[in-house]
């Protein structure tokens, strides 16, 4: 058993004195002010921090085979580098394999996963449409605990998905209960610019952003939840980084549909400056899609979490080492897309977040663990600190210091895009499912330990077509 003592419980919804006793099977057993420590008990003292549900990363891409390569982190160490930022669940995606089904792909990335040394889940990516995807989806629903299903409108020839396949893909999610997530970019659009840009020569890191600007981004998610709203089925935004995107959403929303948005803390405090300068490679360090913005969209994602329009914080974290990054040294579009940022999101976030002023302690957990438990059918097993919820809990430390670089971090990339950034709000330890995992420095990872999140699908009504 375990008696974490004397802190400030913080959740989505509230803040107050308690301690919190969480039983031997890693659930959380009572929560009250000054609770008589039991027998054979392990003690935590608290005193002085906050005491957090622990972090859920709706968006990773572990080990993932992505334009020519993988991705360095597998879903242990980057698991393991999540606990050490105090993210002690994941999400990541099924990226079906040329010639596999839906299922046979699933049953892969469980295979890779099964080091893992936090909790995940899993979104399954529809890259097209036949009679195997649609029998596979209900199968993943009804069996495998699949609740979400991923879309990308970018990366054409490859992974994108032409909108007749999205149509049928989201209206069999809506028959099965399950939500449909979506990278909106024009692919077409920026297919044509990315030719374009070569042709004239333009071969560098600082052509991406060109490449994909920001009303490519705009115009895909008007269409994804235009054609949500065909349907009447919900849909979540993923990496939302431009004003237009932004809008889009809050004005379905306030139109009355079910329509979520996810913001990358890196899209809060990166602008497109860091595509500039003489260091090629610095700069290919940054190429992600959708790139970093100018700096005034930061201004309208930082409004949409403020306001509730936008919902979630993840980090599409996805790393690629920097002779990774070298295969397009002579063509941006050759640049393996990704960054890294498990360990780092929630400290980023409560810095420019809680520390400035624009976020309240409970808006942080919302945003960064209660939000997604809610939004894909975890809640009230994560994002809470509650009885019977898994004990998944951060000891956060609000006015502690560190600085971040590639030098102490836990992933496995050799370079950190924050690179001396000073951020104030740390975990000084993390407990997954009771047990303690990050110790002020300490990482106490266990291969393995990470269960499986099976998730049910979603009670919610299917309406469509909207009238």
């Amino acid at each position: 058993m375990l008696h974490i003592r004397g802190g400030t419980v913080v959740t989505a919804d509230q803040t107050m004195r308690a301690d919190v006793l969480c039983s031997a099977d890693g659930k959380i057993a009572q929560i009250a002010p000054d609770i008589e420590t039991p027998t054979q008990c392990e003690v935590v003292d608290a005193g002085g921090l906050l005491v957090m549900p622990g972090g859920i990363d709706p968006h990773t891409h572990m080990e993932m085979p992505f334009m020519g390569t993988i991705a360095s982190d597998d879903f242990y160490t980057g698991t393991a580098a999540g606990l050490a930022g105090g993210t002690t669940s994941i999400l990541d995606f099924v990226i079906p394999g040329a010639g596999k089904t839906l299922l046979e792909s699933w049953k892969e990335w469980r295979e890779k996963a099964r080091k893992a040394a936090a909790d995940y889940g899993f979104h399954v990516a529809i890259t097209h449409w036949d009679d195997q995807v649609h029998a596979d989806m209900a199968t993943l629903v009804n069996e495998c605990g699949v609740n979400s299903f991923k879309h990308f409108m970018a990366y054409k020839n490859a992974l994108m998905v032409e909108d007749e396949a999205f149509l049928h893909s989201m209206r069999r999610a809506g028959e099965l209960g399950a939500l449909c997530t979506v990278h909106a970019e024009n692919g077409d659009a920026v297919a044509y610019l990315q030719q374009d840009l070569l042709a004239k020569g333009l071969t560098g890191p600082d052509a991406h952003p060109l490449s994909r600007p920001p009303t490519v981004e705009g115009e895909a998610t008007q269409r994804a939840i235009t054609l949500a709203g065909l349907l009447g089925v919900p849909i979540y935004v993923v990496h939302v980084s431009t004003e237009e995107a932004t809008n889009a959403i809050a004005q379905a929303r306030m139109r009355g549909q079910e329509v979520y948005g996810e913001v990358l803390p890196q899209h809060l405090v990166f602008d497109d400056q860091v595509y500039t300068g003489a260091d090629w490679l610095k700069a290919a360090r940054y190429v992600m899609s959708p790139p970093f913005r100018a700096a005034h969209h930061q201004k309208a994602l930082w409004g949409g979490l403020i306001s509730g329009q936008l919902h979630t914080t993840a980090t599409d974290h996805c790393c690629f080492c920097k002779d990774q990054k070298q295969a397009g040294l002579d063509d941006f579009t050759r640049i393996p897309n990704g960054t890294p940022g498990i360990e780092d999101r929630m400290s980023v976030l409560w810095h420019y977040g809680v520390k400035s002023g624009k976020l309240s302690p409970e808006q942080f957990v919302a945003l960064t663990s209660t939000n997604t438990a809610r939004i894909f059918n975890l809640h009230p097993r994560k994002g809470t600190i509650s009885v019977g919820a898994d004990a998944d809990i951060v000891l956060w430390d609000a006015s502690a210091e560190r600085t971040i670089s590639a030098a102490t971090h836990h992933q496995n990339v050799d370079y950190n895009i924050y690179e001396g950034m000073t951020v104030t709000g740390l975990a000084r330890k993390t407990f997954s499912n009771g047990k303690l995992v990050w110790d002020d420095g300490d990482l106490r990872p266990v291969r393995g330990a990470g269960r499986y999140l099976e998730r049910a699908p979603y009670k919610r009504p299917v309406r469509y077509p909207l009238a």
